[in-house]
């Protein structure tokens, strides 16, 4: 079985370098034109399942890529962005400030933790785990061959964790994906491997 596991699109906050988090925020004109783009791309790929996170960018980034397919969208809120608490919206300068508690988390991800009413990357890492195991590997055994996935930024490093055996530390593993890259893996029934990495 193949994984496809895409960000979503560019959105408002991405271009003034924002934290998005949990917020909902649109797709913006680049974001729209991108995840048409991979569309095309992709417009020769059978997926039998797409399952995306519920917020509007990676939702709409979903339906774009998908197109005129006649396919459901199975939206999952394990597959919400990971929350910033009171810190979504904030600017990436100022969450990287050198006084800033938080500045870790791209850099140093074992060392971060989460600002108030936000989330740990463990709690992160657990609920995409739990969804991987619960809800994707046992496709394999039903003979679906591919499934899309749609969400978000660190949510999507979450799952590269848990499909590579990645721990925090290395949480980001070769660098944030790009807004409407296509990360590739394949199961065996038993073994996660990336094949585009």
């Amino acid at each position: 079985m193949e994984l496809y596991l895409v960000r979503h699109g560019k959105t408002v906050w991405n271009a003034e370098n924002r934290l998005q988090g949990r917020t909902d925020i649109e797709l913006n004109e680049e974001g729209i034109t991108a995840a048409k783009e991979l569309g095309e791309k992709l417009k020769d790929i059978h997926f039998d399942m797409v399952f995306s996170s519920p917020l509007k960018r990676a939702f709409n980034t979903a339906k774009l890529i998908c197109g005129n397919r006649d396919i459901e969208i199975i939206k999952d809120d394990r597959l919400k962005e990971l929350s910033f608490g009171v810190y979504d919206g904030a600017y990436y300068k100022d969450w990287l400030a050198p006084d800033c508690p938080y500045r870790f988390f791209f850099d140093e991800p074992d060392k971060y933790f989460p600002p108030e009413k936000g989330e740990s990357i463990e709690e992160c890492c657990m609920r995409t785990k739990e969804f991987i195991q619960s809800t994707i590997e046992p496709l394999a055994q039903k003979n679906i061959e591919r499934v899309m996935i749609v969400a978000h930024g660190a949510l999507n490093a979450s799952l590269c964790c848990y499909l590579e055996n990645r721990d925090k530390k290395n949480f980001w593993g070769k660098g944030l994906q790009k807004n409407c890259e296509e990360i590739i893996y394949s199961f065996d029934g038993k073994k996660w491997t990336a094949v585009n990495q």
